[in-house]
């Protein structure tokens, strides 16, 4: 990117904050769950239209998608963020907290849509150097697996234009504001979920021998489990198998007759996830049976393993390092085990998922994501907005071609 567009973006940046401050924030006083986001789509939407962005609304319901058509021919560019809050009752003492009872925007997701409309705003000051198109995709519901991007896709987002190549952010607290995180290959886990109901048979506390005792076998389950990490799967591939939630059990001197446990099953490996489930029936089987047990189990995949693109990933990190130094670029070692649906996206285009740095303990912004306490530092804004203008720029005046998957 040649170096008047870089410093007009800087200026438009700069410019708009404000303005994407004061959006945040209202999207952060009226947060909504997934698939119930028609306030923030309705304000999503008339943001975009004032820019002269061309929308099309209930994508998958509630979703929303824009393009800014540049005055020259070229590829097609994506910029995603999500929308939907979490069910968290909001802890902070900020002026413009939550007023929704019980919701709270507590990932950050008001922050991406501030940046990815600010994206939107800078790149419209610069449309007539703009060689192709931009989309800006609003997907629902990220928290909540299945998710809103696969429905955002089976309704053609990424068609109609063809988009080339996809490029997201999200809110990170462990990366101080100012810097952007960034990773190729893969970078954040498939994470699926099970339900588990062990049927033993009931009694009294004082005549174990008359009963099977579900609780026990439960332990006993939540223990095996572990051996799938530590036992059947080679130990440079990282797996995680938790058991979150067990309930069983109605009096201390009654033998339990039934356990209820949800779990999740997270890996970075394709062929790893394919061999969980299988692992996890084998091993719930044998200690069931070993006990004169029965149990029925579910089983669900999750979003699949989040892959960014090593070229569009370079590309990347060429943008961040013009526009604000090598030193802005926060190489990320390890992958995460979280989960994240927009990896959906980079299954179809190449493209790229970044980190952006909201950290800054002098105005709190230290907590993680889901604390009832998450915040961000709002000069961040300017930094994601910048970002993923800088990043579509660059990308649409690519002569290197990213291979398309």
């Amino acid at each position: 990117m040649e170096n008047y567009l870089i410093e007009k973006i800087k200026v438009f940046s700069e410019r708009y904050l404000s303005k994407l401050t004061k959006l945040r924030r209202d999207f952060h006083q009226y947060p909504e769950l997934g698939y119930n986001e028609f306030k923030t789509a309705e304000r999503v939407t008339k943001e975009l239209k004032k820019l002269g962005i061309q929308v099309k609304t209930g994508v998958a319901k509630t979703g929303v998608v824009g393009i800014l058509t540049g005055e020259k021919k070229g590829k097609t560019v994506a910029l995603r963020a999500d929308m939907d809050a979490l069910p968290i009752t909001e802890q902070t003492s900020l002026p413009y907290k939550s007023k929704n009872k019980g919701l709270m925007h507590a990932c950050g997701h008001d922050a991406h849509m501030a940046c990815v409309i600010g994206a939107a705003m800078i790149l419209s000051e610069l449309k007539e150097k703009l060689p192709g198109n931009v989309k800006f995709i609003f997907q629902p519901s990220e928290e909540s697996p299945p998710g809103g991007a696969k429905p955002m896709i089976q309704a053609g987002v990424l068609k109609n234009p063809h988009v080339s190549g996809v490029f997201g952010l999200h809110c990170d607290s462990a990366i101080p504001v100012g810097r952007i995180g960034v990773k190729d290959g893969p970078f954040m886990a498939q994470a699926d979920s099970f339900n588990l109901t062990i049927k033993g048979v009931g009694g009294h506390g004082a005549r174990p021998h008359d009963c099977i005792d579900a609780i026990l076998v439960a332990a006993q389950v939540i223990q095996a489990l572990q051996t799938i990490a530590s036992r059947k799967i080679d130990p440079v591939q990282p797996v995680v198998i938790s058991v979150g939630k067990i309930q069983g059990g109605t009096k201390r001197n009654i033998i339990c007759d039934k356990v209820t446990l949800e779990g999740t099953a997270r890996s970075l490996n394709k062929e790893v996830t394919r061999r969980i489930p299988v692992l996890l029936k084998n091993i719930i089987s044998g200690v069931a049976r070993s006990a004169g047990a029965s149990f029925e189990l579910s089983y669900s995949p999750g979003y699949p393993v989040l892959i960014n693109d090593h070229q569009a990933t370079d590309l990347a990190r060429e943008t961040i390092a013009n526009m604000f130094g090598r030193q802005a670029i926060f190489e990320i070692k390890k992958p995460l085990m979280g989960a994240e649906d927009f990896a959906y996206y980079l299954e179809k285009v190449p493209g790229t998922f970044l980190r952006l740095g909201i950290r800054n303990p002098k105005k709190n912004a230290i907590y993680p994501w889901h604390h009832p306490k998450f915040t961000v530092d709002e000069d961040a804004i300017k930094i994601g907005a910048s970002v993923l203008a800088g990043v579509a720029l660059d990308f649409l005046n690519s002569k290197k071609k990213i291979q398309s998957r």
